[in-house]
């Protein structure tokens, strides 16, 4: 394995660390120092600096706003962040700009492109995810949202759950089944639709830690125009696949930097509460260090796959199953050493919520807790439970039968 990056790459890696020293405050501890009104604000003037700049979107063609840049570029990019303990995109953009934007450059039309990335790159549209529903979940293929065809529009009905942030969108981008005499895995369409759209109605869902980061998303009789379809019509499948994968593209390199802030963070904790020398909590500590170090290795190889082969393999489910079951872990650790404190709220909460929290964040209640009931707790259910991981690991690599299917 070649851990080594090309001169191109390291020249790019230097002008990010310059866009870096010369736009952060001298005094920069990270996004997880801040409050979370502050952190929330901070984002947003972040994510226009960064859009000015050209580093959005820096592997879509020029034409349509980006640099024309390769995907090694943007894993240097995110690297480059991570340190720096700043965010790459506001939270909403995950869905905006890295799966919606990066699918649309793969498979949307020229009109297409044309009207929706450059808004998708000055934040003029946000786009949230609508995949899930009441069942269907992690086996995604079992969607129900019916879209029927009338003339020169879809007529959409049917339910959506667990957008994330849906609230805050101005648009979402959806899976629909198109026709209901297909096999599980065709005969679903990807599609795009206006939040504004008469008939469309978002509800938020109000979680255990009392936040509304998740909604619900109700379609009544909703139309849309068939020139809002991305690829092929029954084919969505192939669409959601290769937004999926682009999801955990450049996590292979940012994961372990921030996992291992996060465990910095805990061995802090275990210092304050005078517990670093409990021969058995240094042995838990050690165990977490080795596998944040797993971690970036399995990384790495992922990186490598991705940049020969261009595309994401079973390494994906891999490290999915891997970081995901670590971090419950480590949360687990958190919240015993925090002990009675772990029964009153205060403090700082997350900024996200979903994988670590923001490098530089205090180690307050509020801060595990949530980590321990949102963040860490859901990493085995959302983006694919670790039962779906492993039989995507069972068939793929080991060569198992399929499990038998069912119509539905």
């Amino acid at each position: 394995m070649d851990l080594s990056y090309s001169p191109e790459a390291e020249a790019y890696r230097a002008k990010v660390r310059a866009f870096l020293a010369a736009n952060l405050p001298a005094d920069w501890q990270g996004l997880g120092a801040l409050a979370g009104d502050e952190a929330e604000e901070w984002a947003d003037r972040w994510r226009d600096v960064m859009a000015k700049n050209g580093f959005l979107g820096i592997t879509w063609p020029k034409e349509y706003g980006g640099q024309g840049l390769t995907k090694l570029e943007q894993v240097v990019l995110g690297e480059e962040l991570a340190r720096a303990r700043v965010p790459q995109y506001r939270a909403v953009d995950t869905t905006n700009i890295k799966m919606l934007g990066n699918t649309l450059v793969k498979w949307g039309t020229e009109e297409q492109k044309q009207k929706y990335l450059p808004r998708i790159l000055s934040g003029e549209d946000t786009w949230v995810q609508g995949y899930s529903e009441p069942e269907a979940g992690s086996d995604l293929a079992s969607v129900h949202l019916k879209a029927e065809l009338d003339g020169d529009e879809w007529v959409l009905n049917g339910q959506k759950i667990w957008t994330s942030r849906g609230m805050e969108g101005t648009a979402i981008f959806l899976l629909a089944r198109t026709d209901n005499t297909a096999a599980k895995h065709r005969g679903i369409t990807f599609m795009l639709c206006p939040i504004s759209t008469p008939g469309l109605e978002v509800r938020p869902i109000r979680t255990l830690t009392g936040v509304e980061e998740f909604c619900e998303v109700f379609l009544t009789d909703v139309r849309i125009p068939v020139a809002n379809v991305v690829g092929p019509v029954n084919e969505g499948w192939k669409v959601a696949n290769s937004l999926l994968g682009l999801e955990r593209g450049e996590e292979a390199a940012t994961n372990p930097i921030y996992f291992k802030a996060e465990l910095e963070r805990v061995i802090q904790l275990a210092r304050d509460k005078g517990r670093i020398n409990d021969p058995i909590i240094r042995d838990r500590l050690a165990w977490c260090h080795m596998k944040v170090e797993m971690m970036r290795f399995l990384g790495y190889r992922i990186l490598t796959a991705v940049l020969r082969d261009g595309a994401l393999g079973p390494e994906a489910s891999i490290s999915k199953l891997f970081w995901s079951e670590y971090h419950q872990v480590l949360a687990d650790l958190a919240m015993e050493l925090l002990g009675p404190e772990a029964t009153v709220r205060e403090g700082r909460r997350p900024y996200k919520h979903y994988r670590a929290d923001e490098p530089g964040a205090a180690n307050s209640s509020n801060s595990w807790i949530d980590v321990f009931l949102m963040n860490a707790r859901s990493g085995t259910v959302y983006a694919g439970t670790s039962e779906i991981q492993r039989n995507i690991l069972a068939e793929n690599i080991l060569g198992l039968p399929k499990e038998p299917q069912t119509n539905s």
